[in-house]
């Protein structure tokens, strides 16, 4: 299981941050940002060979579900 930030969008910030400097802005004047979006994901193959069992509720919520 792992509960974090959305990488794709992420990657997006940290694509425009790099566009910015690259322009000529300068990074101490950069806003910080923080993650708005948050993603649960479930690995049910690793949980398998561990021997863990989630509920149905949990999968349900989870945003993605490896199989």
């Amino acid at each position: 299981m792992s509960y974090g930030p959305n990488r794709t969008v992420m990657s997006r910030r940290v694509a425009d941050y790099v566009h910015r400097i690259a322009r000529g802005a300068r990074p101490s004047e950069l806003p910080i940002e923080r993650p708005t979006i948050y993603e649960l994901v479930t690995n049910l193959r690793t949980a398998k060979v561990l021997g863990l069992e989630f509920s149905q509720a949990m999968l349900l919520r989870a945003d993605e579900v490896i199989e």
